[in-house]
């Protein structure tokens, strides 16, 4: 069985035992982590990966310019990056077709159904804790500061 420790010492000794490649002063690139669920989480962890995949799981493929207004705040390198990485991956594929202007199409793979679960059961899950927040009061509103203390006084009188 594997534990985040094991990952963690595991991670540590690829990054000691020289497979971390410098490509230039500026970019480190690093070996993939020998711990399975440590190379899936810092894929996913990465900024705006998560939001485009919930974006094309949910709308289907999509052309690059949708695909970006989806994904609000998103800058256009950064999408491209990401759908780079994503592709490489195997959870995007990239359709192109050679017309006037070129089309390119995204969309998840065979692959990411199996993610795409997991995206919908926190989905459910952020929807539960959205609905928990607006139905109970705030526990901070009677946690004994003084905004909290003033509003029970106020009630009581």
């Amino acid at each position: 069985m594997v534990t985040i420790n094991n990952c963690r010492t595991l991670r540590k000794q690829a990054l000691n035992s020289n497979l971390v490649n410098r490509m230039s002063p500026k970019r480190i690139i690093r070996a993939p982590s020998p711990c399975a669920i440590g190379g899936l989480l810092e894929l996913l962890a990465r900024p705006w990966t998560l939001h485009i995949l919930w974006a094309l799981s949910n709308n289907g493929p999509m052309r690059f310019g949708v695909l970006r207004r989806q994904v609000e705040g998103i800058s256009s390198r950064v999408l491209t990056e990401r759908l780079r990485t994503l592709e490489e991956a195997r959870f995007v594929y990239r359709h192109y077709e050679p017309t006037i202007p070129p089309a390119v199409t995204y969309g998840i793979t065979d692959r990411m159904q199996d993610i795409q679960k997991v995206l919908h059961q926190l989905e459910e899950l952020s929807r539960k804790w959205q609905g928990d927040n607006k139905e109970a009061p705030s526990d901070r509103a009677t946690s004994g500061t003084s905004r909290g203390v003033s509003k029970l006084v106020a009630n009581a009188h």
